[in-house]
């Protein structure tokens, strides 16, 4: 975000990290910008500041700067966490700072791949009304999109991501970890499901959801779903029990894509829940 930001015409004043070797390594990027282990020592004079420590820190971190007389009046404090809400930021708001959070609905395995991703994504924010309009300035220079998520539901918002983002993941983990069974190295089994994940991304961006389901479920067929249980009879780690949690979630998108009967979904339920 700093450097995208920077490339946009924000001025970027100063970085603090923990060490000063982490700091140095982003400010001197940006001609000007100081490199602080203190984040006092650069947060006070900056218009906008983003706390993006990991999340169990972030409430430490802003009463400590709070303490040290870091925030100011009428200057804008964010945090990126998505699943906290911006009252975790009440030191700065009572120093007269306005708060808010931004969370960039996007996964960031490496900075260039992130500087990449970042234009174009949703940001959830959410705050008072001044550092709402500021963020969704902000999030414009970005190329990207706001919505706001109410402080209640900051944890439904994150665990949603969470499930689209990281469980994708580890749902690819699984199926490569079976492909290995026949003798694909988990390289080459993501290879070869990388083109079908795409594929189905690119369907649930063409037709939607419940339109985008595709399988053995979406078509009632019985005996696939039998078949796979007798493979997947080899496998110890929960792969079975995953593939029944799934296979009845999926029979209730099935149904509302009115591409099975009722009856043919009672018929998949009972072998699912077995």
């Amino acid at each position: 975000m700093a450097t995208l930001l920077y490339c946009r015409g924000y001025p970027i004043t100063g970085i603090a990290s923990r060490t000063q070797q982490s700091a140095s390594r982003l400010a001197d990027q940006f001609p000007g910008a100081i490199a602080a282990v203190s984040p006092e020592a650069v947060t006070l004079d900056a218009d906008l500041v983003f706390l993006t420590v990991p999340d169990r820190f972030i409430g430490e971190v802003v009463s400590a700067i709070a303490a040290g007389g870091g925030f100011r009046p009428e200057q804008s404090v964010f945090h990126t966490c998505g699943s906290m809400s911006a009252e975790v930021l009440k030191p700065a708001q009572l120093l007269g700072a306005f708060t808010g959070s931004i969370h960039p609905l996007q996964s960031f395995a490496d900075i260039e791949t992130a500087k990449t991703n970042l234009p174009g994504s949703y940001f959830a924010l959410d705050g008072d009304e001044q550092a709402i309009a500021c963020g969704q300035k902000i999030i414009a220079v970005l190329g990207g999109h706001s919505f706001f998520v109410p402080a209640k539901d900051r944890a439904l918002y994150h665990a949603a991501a969470c499930v689209a983002s990281n469980y994708l993941v580890s749902l690819t983990y699984c199926a490569a970890k079976m492909y290995e069974k026949f003798g694909l190295s988990s390289t080459n089994a993501l290879h070869a499901l990388a083109p079908l994940i795409q594929g189905t991304l690119a369907n649930l961006q063409k037709v939607g959801l419940p339109d985008a389901l595709t399988g053995p479920i979406s078509r009632g067929d019985l005996p696939t779903i039998e078949g796979h249980f007798k493979a997947l009879s080899e496998f110890n780690n929960g792969e079975t029990e995953l593939y029944k949690v799934l296979g009845l979630y999926t029979l209730q998108i099935a149904l509302e894509k009115a591409s099975i009967t009722e009856q043919q979904a009672m018929d998949l339920s009972i072998t699912l829940g077995k």
